[in-house]
């Protein structure tokens, strides 16, 4: 019989700030950073204690194991990080020689950036060799991840009006790319026969935008009580020239501008908590948002959201299906 399993990819995180300057150079690839970038960062981090990205991720792959037991497909579901330990490539070589033959693969990153996804998908493809595999590149649409999101966002909703006396408006976002990512090169766009939009041949233009904001509409169509929302793009970079926008903080001055007091803020580009929640929202924007006299209140994190389980799950078990 074919031995099947899953594997979840993430972003990877470090586990103390003296490990962030090794951390840095995988994320960019050992391009030198500036000093004052690392140090930066490392603060961020002694903030907040640190990040529980992979110890929640390893909970979420429990989750979906069991998910999937429970539908009748009793597979091991592995972790592997692009960025840090357990490493993409160490988890895959682990998979063939315990005799995975499939393995349905899902980026927790739901929306599709060409760029940044591809990278996963090659770390993958580089050390599968006989192993055969099934890639999800993106699952912004997955109607389980929107009612995962709604069900987070309804409570502080809710507490929150209460709190004020009124209906609060909501802000979705999720992490901005440099634009350079998600555009085709001039030389790779086609010119004439009116078409306007970039594009990448045998692929299409990149879906990273509009599966972002896809997301945020699915949400809030759930969530009938919110009388308005925005969507921003957050956490740009400091480098790679300019980056999706509009900003966060774009967004905020724009919310003040309109009266706003009190604001919800959901990321729905991320799926636990990590620096880009626990730093960028919980203090960042939170400041920046006080200063211009808004309250700012984020809902709690999918993390080991049972919802969330069961459409990483449903995911995975269509792929290992079509084996």
């Amino acid at each position: 019989m074919t031995k099947q399993a899953v594997l979840l990819l993430a972003h990877g995180t470090p586990e103390t700030v003296e490990q962030i300057p090794e951390y840095l150079r995988n994320v960019v690839s050992g391009r030198p950073l500036p000093q004052a970038v690392v140090e930066e960062i490392q603060h961020r981090y002694a903030l907040i204690g640190r990040s529980p990205l992979t110890e929640i991720t390893l909970a979420q792959a429990r989750l979906v194991e069991a998910e999937l037991a429970g539908m009748g497909r009793p597979v091991q579901v592995y972790v592997g990080m692009r960025n840090w330990r357990p490493y993409i490539p160490e988890v895959v070589r682990q998979m063939r020689a315990e005799g995975v033959e499939e393995a349905a693969v899902i980026c927790m990153a739901p929306q599709n950036s060409r760029t940044s996804v591809g990278l996963y998908r090659r770390a993958v493809e580089a050390e599968a060799a006989e192993l055969r595999i099934d890639f999800t590149a993106g699952w912004a649409q997955h109607p389980l991840l929107a009612d995962a999101f709604a069900e987070r966002l309804r409570p502080a909703l809710a507490r929150l009006s209460v709190e004020v006396g009124e209906p609060v408006p909501v802000l979705f976002t999720a992490h901005s790319v440099p634009e350079r990512t998600v555009q085709a090169p001039a030389s790779q766009q086609i010119r004439g026969s009116g078409s306007q939009q970039p594009h990448w041949p045998g692929e299409g233009v990149d879906p990273y935008a509009e599966e972002t904001r896809h997301t945020a509409e699915m949400v809030a169509a759930r969530v009938q009580e919110i009388p308005k929302w925005w969507f921003a793009f957050q956490s740009q970079g400091v480098s790679g020239g300019p980056w999706l926008g509009p900003s966060v903080e774009d967004a905020l001055d724009q919310v003040a501008s309109d009266g706003v007091k009190a604001l919800i803020l959901q990321p729905i580009g991320f799926l636990c908590d990590h620096v880009e929640i626990l730093y960028d929202v919980d203090h960042l924007f939170r400041e920046y948002a006080a200063k211009r006299g808004i309250r700012l209140e984020r809902p709690e994190s999918l993390n080991e959201s049972s919802l969330l389980a069961k459409a990483v799950a449903d995911i995975a078990n269509k792929g290992l299906s079509r084996f």
